[in-house]
């Protein structure tokens, strides 16, 4: 089946012409054309959008944009940015990360989406079909969507309160077993008194550990005082199966894999 590209200026144009049922938004295209070239016959239009502003990073006061198109590269290269270069080094080798976006990580299906968990754990809002949602709700509301994603915005976390993690069979550049991303603030004395962490490969879209992070609060980051987020880190999720990894090895290794990431 022969496949077109239509390109527009703006975001508005390239949203209106992705209604068509037989159009899919080409970002960084690592995920939609290589299920063109796998005989996906869903589809037989490309649609993007132009407009330059979709490449930007701005940092204005302690607010990070990301524009949609924003690539890994960029990321890892963006001197400010250095606490997100393992989250964004996390997908695939330099010839993917020259290509995959920000946008387009939003939409990865697991084991894929690594950049999203990290968004996940910063609390990233989202600009998508002309309003701003926060990423818990975009995420789970993804399949639905028509829109355009424009942009994603983030705080600035102090220094050493991000940490991430992916877990592969293949380094540097394998599948994910699973991936952690996890934003942990601390008062004075050194007791959690936020935390947000996120999960990927543990159901089909990057997710929150709720319980886990209720559990952190309070709490010291030493063996004793984790050990209530690592019993039950793994509460509510569904774990994927695929070649790389069973669920039943996911749901094993996670509390491990937590451990040393909050223990850093």
């Amino acid at each position: 089946m022969p496949l077109s590209l239509r390109s527009f200026g703006t975001v508005e144009e390239a949203s209106a012409a992705l209604k068509a049922p037989n159009a899919r938004y080409l970002g960084g295209g690592t995920l939609v054309v290589r299920a063109a070239n796998e005989g996906d016959l869903t589809f037989d239009t490309f649609v993007r959008a132009t407009d330059a502003r979709l490449r930007n990073i701005e940092i204005t006061g302690s607010t990070v944009t990301l524009g949609a198109s924003v690539t890994m590269a960029q990321i890892v290269k963006h001197p400010a940015l250095a606490f997100l270069a393992p989250a964004a080094r996390a997908v695939g080798g330099p010839a993917i990360r020259n290509m995959a976006s920000v946008g387009g990580n939003l939409f990865a299906p697991a084991p894929y989406g690594d950049f999203a968990v990290a968004l996940l754990a910063l609390g990233a809002r989202v600009d998508v079909g002309g309003k701003t949602v926060d990423i818990d709700r975009f995420l789970a509301t993804r399949d639905e969507s028509r829109d355009v994603v424009s942009a994603v915005h983030f705080e600035l976390p102090k220094e050493g309160a991000f940490r991430f993690a992916k877990v592969s069979r293949v380094k540097p550049k394998g599948v994910a077993v699973l991936s952690i991303g996890a934003l942990i603030e601390q008062d004075g004395a050194g007791a959690v008194k936020a935390a947000r962490i996120a999960l990927g490969c543990m159901a089909d879209r990057p997710m929150r550990a709720k319980a886990a992070e209720k559990a952190l609060i309070g709490s010291m980051l030493t063996e004793d005082g984790i050990a209530g987020a690592a019993a039950t880190v793994g509460e509510g999720t569904e774990p994927i199966t695929d070649p790389v990894a069973s669920a039943w090895y996911r749901a094993e290794v996670l509390p491990v894999h937590l451990r040393r990431l909050l223990l850093k």
